[in-house]
């Protein structure tokens, strides 16, 4: 990239700072997942309870997976691919952590391009989705479930007879609020401004993904606008993205302590904090395995271990930087991110039950539901709502734009750029324009009348299970084939003698309580699988043969480029997984000043 060389003299480019990198680094852990993910899961499995298993995977599995990711890109300065030579038979599991990268970034891009669209929608006051209004056609009420109203509607997207998704009919009925309904044949349910305004208006959501329509043009003008902003941080390499850093990664914790000031002085707040980590907690859920299972994940989810992005941001550290205490500060501060986090959603979330006078668990809703059902609804309740509603929504893009500029992208321009050194290295802006306009045309099928089916369908299949496959190859590849021994005294030329009771800990994570973990939640996915759903439309049978072809596509790239690299070798079989599962001989800190001799 075209950086300064920084501390080091380092050619291919360093952080200006560490403060830089500390916080490129949190942002790009502290992604929307943290927002909308971990209180839906907290609330799920216990309230309080879940921190117990959450904190206890975060300890044993989080940080030193971290640490292991932090260690391996810092020494080599090389990217996700390059890393491997320390293992050429597992390099295909760096290709295949690129392939999740670019996978994710199509879809992430679109959720900024949702939270712009959102953003832009509350500047008018009432907000467009605080009421009934003129678009709303469809089966909609503001008054809560179970209340007696009636109201009569005219009913937009389905032929009568059909039993088709809770905002799609046709023809006009006389609808009750309590769910019955009279003179017609569509669904029963009631939906609220907020969930109708999401639906057939931000995304005008047809029936299922057999029924793609055409594109949705204001989403697709916000997915432009999305992918020029990604662009323009990148466009001169980590040393503009981390002067942006300064702001997208601290923005978004003045505006959770502004809502969470605002949410706590609201009527009805207390009964939310009580339901999310309060005395409603289920202390009895800590011997769920499921609840387990939903704190490891997310404890890997949240830290975007696996995705190849915190060995991405580490490898333009200086050789000496101080890692472990880096990593530290960005899985605390990442987990404290979640925690207070929650306070702020569910401080709000139990005004707007108040006002629905509804338990709170009936207004909670997941993932999109939270970010862009639940929680618009709730800021339509507020005073000056329209200020609260753009404050939300432009915290949520910062905190997406951190992820996707200073992990995903930096990814996929990171491999390109040390794989053709020579071509590209002061080129930033042919990797960066060209990666950025392919994500753009690839998500376009995604902003589609489709569109959500199409990202729930990414989310499920390639951004769950595949990357924990990947972590245990990573864990087995670092601690069993190269050497637990050898890449402990490979972290020790960069931070320098460390005693053996020091390691003691590390030793047991890397090498047997974390990679058990993983199998152990492997398994238990496997065997749990469900197949996805949006809105209560079931996925085609082509629709989940893609997602298991979008798995296979990832991890196929492990096999495949071992075969092409054991068929280039040379000697007989043994000879060749010999050399294989050896360092390649340009392994190596990246500057001859650091090799010392031991390389």
């Amino acid at each position: 990239p075209g950086v300064d060389g920084g501390h080091d003299g380092n050619e291919r480019g360093t952080w200006t700072s560490k403060k830089e990198y500390i916080l490129s680094t949190i942002g790009y852990a502290v992604g929307l997942g943290n927002i909308w993910r971990f209180p839906y899961l907290a609330y799920k499995n216990g309230g309080g309870a879940f921190l117990i298993p959450y904190f206890v995977m975060l300890v044993v599995t989080g940080i030193p997976l971290f640490f292991l990711e932090s260690a391996f890109g810092q020494f080599c300065s090389q990217g996700p691919i390059n890393v491997w030579r320390a293992v050429p038979i597992l390099q295909g599991v760096g290709v295949g952590m690129v392939m999740v990268t670019l996978i994710v970034s199509i879809y992430y891009n679109v959720i900024l391009a949702y939270s712009l669209y959102y953003m832009f929608a509350s500047f008018q006051s009432p907000l467009p989705w605080s009421g009934f209004f003129s678009w709303a056609e469809g089966n909609c009420s503001s008054t809560p479930a179970g209340a007696l109203m009636v109201v009569t509607v005219a009913l937009p997207l389905c032929d009568e007879g059909e039993k088709p998704s809770r905002s799609s009919c046709n023809g006009s009925g006389v609808l009750a609020a309590n769910g019955t309904q009279e003179n017609s044949t569509c669904p029963s349910s009631v939906q609220s401004p907020s969930e109708l305004y999401w639906d057939c208006v931000a995304l005008q959501r047809s029936s299922g993904l057999d029924e793609t329509g055409p594109v949705v043009w204001h989403l697709a003008l916000c997915l432009l606008l999305s992918s020029i902003l990604v662009c323009a941080a990148l466009i001169k390499g980590i040393k503009a993205e981390g002067k942006v850093v300064y702001f997208t990664a601290t923005f978004p914790y003045v505006v959770i302590l502004i809502l969470l000031i605002r949410g706590a002085t609201l009527e009805g707040a207390r009964d939310g904090i009580e339901f999310y980590i309060g005395s409603q907690s289920n202390l009895t859920k800590v011997l769920d395995v499921q609840v387990w299972k939903d704190a490891a994940t997310q404890t890997f989810y949240s830290l975007s271990i696996g995705w190849g992005g915190v060995m991405t941001l580490s490898s333009y550290n200086n050789f000496h930087n101080n890692m472990f205490k880096d990593t530290f500060v960005v899985t605390l501060t990442n987990a404290g991110t979640s925690v207070v986090a929650g306070f702020a959603i569910f401080s709000i979330l139990g005004h707007m039950a108040h006002v629905y006078q509804m338990p709170v668990g009936e207004v909670v809703k997941e993932g999109f539901g939270l970010a862009f059902i639940a929680y618009p609804d709730a800021l339509s309740k507020l005073p000056v709502s329209p200020l609260w509603s753009i404050l939300f929504f432009f915290m949520l893009l910062t905190v997406g734009l951190d992820s996707q500029f200073t992990g995903i992208v930096e990814v996929l321009t990171t491999c390109l750029t040390d794989a053709f050194p020579k071509f590209l290295s002061n080129k930033r802006i042919w990797v960066t324009v060209p990666t950025c306009l392919v994500l753009y045309l690839l998500g376009l099928p995604c902003v589609s009348r489709a569109g959500i089916y199409w990202v729930t369908l990414i989310d499920q299949f390639v951004a769950s299970w595949v990357l924990l496959f990947l972590t245990l190859l990573e864990i087995i590849g670092v601690c069993y084939i190269y050497g637990g021994n050898r890449f402990i005294e490979d972290i020790e030329m960069m931070l320098g003698k460390k005693s053996c009771l020091f390691w003691l800990w590390w030793r047991a994570c890397w090498f047997c309580i974390s990679p058990c973990i993983i199998v152990v939640i492997l398994i238990w996915s496997l065997m749990t699988f469900t197949s996805p759903s949006y809105g209560g439309a079931p996925f085609p049978g082509w629709g989940l043969a893609l997602g298991w072809c979008m798995i296979a596509f990832v991890l196929l790239w492990v096999p495949t480029i071992a075969g092409y690299k054991l068929m280039r070798a040379k000697g007989n079989l043994w000879e060749r997984l010999k050399v294989l599962c050896s360092p390649a001989e340009d392994w190596r800190p990246f500057l001859d000043v650091h090799r010392g001799e031991r390389y």
